[in-house]
């Protein structure tokens, strides 16, 4: 039963997305809002969080050379499909560029702050010549909570009134995601131990899928370079899976059109879950079926950390969820046991937990590299027994605590670091 519970938890939280998560969560957003409507979009009405926000603000559209949140509700609204989810934007052409530029110009679309929500939040409200049609994404990217057409609720799992008084809403709503608290780092690794091969041999698309990124950031050179200046400096698998996973995220930054598959609702999450391992794995001649363990374990302690820290955080998630990810995955990968598992967890943690998130965009790929550098480190010293000890900073008895503890300086901490954030990159000359 437990084993079943973390397989679909995994297919859950590692799914395809094109292009980053925040706009393309508001790009979903808008396509199921104009689906609702039926007709003409006269105007739309957008409010989002701030996470949603700043991680929209910079962050290249995939097929265009445009950024932001209304370029890509604009696109959306012209080539939208719900059906492809995060995937949403796929049909991207220079005629749908062209339409969705005349929308901007048509100044329709209404982007607002939701200052008073704490965690994720979209709304989108579609106006027609008649009707409307409302939906809002709360907690997750794709969790759709309410939609409506007029006053007709067609769909209410929640409320949109929860605002950062309220008490915590994430189990409320029922996301599978949340039921991983209930387990331990060791019940994480037992499971990539013993669970089925064939229940986890989707894994296999989520590394071709991101080494094929990869693959074409090196060769597009795509972004500032950053990607192909490492391949250059490489000297072993470890500095070239760094960067290899740079590549990715720069080409997937500047809008690539290629998807990628995400992990505990992110892009980058994925490809600091998957690629390190995935190549170092390749390059070692380890066996495929060890890979596909390795990753899975990878994701799955991703997704447990990140339910911690919240779906978006003022925290850089590639470092503390993914890199933790791909540190204990790693240390799995060669060998390690599990005590060095959990050491390399606390050894990453300890090192990398100050990482600010400063928004999506092209320099995320320098944080990546970083990402992977520590989880490499991480990792060899867990292999050699080097543990940083339990009574420093914010470390914990166990990797859990540790874990829980970096949530609390995260989430409470650091309550009003976004918003400083957001007014920087917003007011900035």
């Amino acid at each position: 039963m437990k084993s079943k519970l973390l397989t679909d938890i995994l297919k859950n939280q590692v799914t395809p997305a094109l292009g980053c998560t925040e706009p393309g969560a508001v790009a979903y957003a808008v396509a199921r809002a104009k689906e609702i409507l039926g007709s003409e979009v006269k105007k739309l009405y957008l409010e989002v969080d701030k996470n949603i926000l700043k991680n929209g603000y910079s962050v290249g559209i995939p097929g265009t050379s445009e950024h932001g949140i209304i370029f890509a509700a604009a696109l959306s609204l012209v080539i939208g499909k719900s059906e492809y989810v995060l995937e949403v934007l796929k049909d991207v052409n220079s005629k749908s560029i062209d339409k969705a530029l005349k929308i901007v110009g048509l100044n329709i679309i209404n982007l607002k702050l939701k200052s008073d929500i704490q965690g994720l939040y979209i709304k989108a409200e579609t106006v027609g010549d008649k009707d409307k049609a409302t939906v809002i994404i709360r907690n997750a990217h794709t969790n759709i909570i309410f939609e409506s057409k007029n006053d007709e609720v067609l769909v209410d799992k929640g409320t949109d009134t929860i605002t950062a008084k309220s008490a915590d809403t994430n189990n409320r709503n029922g996301e599978i995601k949340y039921e991983i608290k209930n387990f331990t780092v060791d019940e994480l690794i037992n499971y990539a131990d013993t669970v089925p091969i064939e229940n986890i041999s989707f894994i296999q698309n989520g590394i071709d899928m991101n080494l094929k990124m990869a693959d074409a950031g090196l060769k597009e050179q795509t972004g500032v370079g950053l990607g192909n200046y490492l391949y250059k400096k490489a000297s072993d698998d470890f500095t070239m899976a760094k960067a290899y996973t740079a590549a990715a995220s720069e080409a997937r930054m500047s809008g690539y059109l290629l998807p990628v598959m995400s992990s505990a609702g992110s892009g980058n999450h994925g490809l600091v879950a998957i690629i390190p391992i995935s190549y170092i794995g390749r390059e070692r001649n380890i066996s495929n079926e060890k890979i596909l363990r390795s990753v899975a374990l990878s994701h799955l302690i991703t997704i447990f950390v990140k339910v911690y820290l919240g779906a978006l955080s003022p925290v850089c998630g590639c470092g503390v969820a993914a890199g933790v990810g791909c540190a204990a995955g790693l240390t799995y990968m060669l060998g390690g046991d599990n005590e060095q598992i959990k050491g390399s967890i606390n050894n990453m943690i300890a090192g990398i937990s100050g990482m600010l998130c400063d928004g999506a965009k092209l320099g995320c790929a320098y944080k990546l590299s970083i990402s992977v550098d520590a989880a490499v480190d991480a990792a060899k010293m867990a292999l050699e027994r080097i543990y940083i000890p339990e009574d420093n900073g914010i470390l914990g008895s166990t990797a859990e605590k540790t874990i829980q503890n970096l949530a609390q300086v995260s989430n409470i901490g650091m309550n009003n670091t976004d918003e400083v954030i957001l007014d920087v990159m917003v007011n900035k000359c």
